[in-house]
């Protein structure tokens, strides 16, 4: 008898253990291959899912203009800055730059911009605004590296993921 109720319990506690996951580990397995990390922009503590160490090591630093760089290896390099963003500002620079010429939107939504231009080779890059706790903050690559599509799609991915830490201090 005791058997068979520790065959039918282990099942049951499985379920019951794996219903109770949080909202980071739901976060973790829907990014496959990232994890959380918590980064300082103006003052205020977020949070923003990364690619694990697998992917190179992880570089936060916070810049002397109020953004904070994250790296991961050469084909993860965002910059996150507090600020309203300006979508249609940035579609004006990016069809006016001479130098880097525009070839397409990959994506055109009121707060992400997804293109696709050439200097030398097709190369993405992303410019989106995100609202975390009170405050509005920017996310897009960091220029200098040549992005691909999807190591585009899996920064934006992450920006998606930027959220105000609980109990840290709101935006002035």
């Amino acid at each position: 008898m005791k058997k068979l109720v520790l065959l039918l319990a282990a099942p049951a506690m499985l379920f019951i253990a794996s219903c109770g996951g949080s909202k980071t580990e739901e976060a973790t397995a829907s990014l496959p291959g990232m994890m959380e990390t918590t980064i300082t922009v103006n003052g205020n503590q977020l949070s923003i899912m990364v690619p694990d160490s697998t992917k190179g090591k992880l570089e936060v630093v916070e810049q002397s203009w109020g953004a904070t760089e994250i790296k991961v290896g050469k084909e993860f390099q965002i910059s996150v800055s507090e600020g309203e963003g300006d979508v249609a500002l940035t579609k004006s620079d990016i069809a006016g730059n001479d130098v880097n010429k525009f070839k397409r939107f990959v994506k055109d939504e009121p707060t992400l911009v997804f293109w696709e231009s050439e200097i030398t080779e097709p190369e993405f890059h992303f410019y989106t605004i995100v609202k975390a706790g009170t405050a509005s903050y920017i996310v897009e690559d960091i220029k200098g590296e040549i992005f691909n599509e999807k190591g585009a799609q899996t920064m934006i991915d992450a920006a998606k993921t930027l959220k105000a830490k609980e109990g840290a201090k709101p935006s002035a």
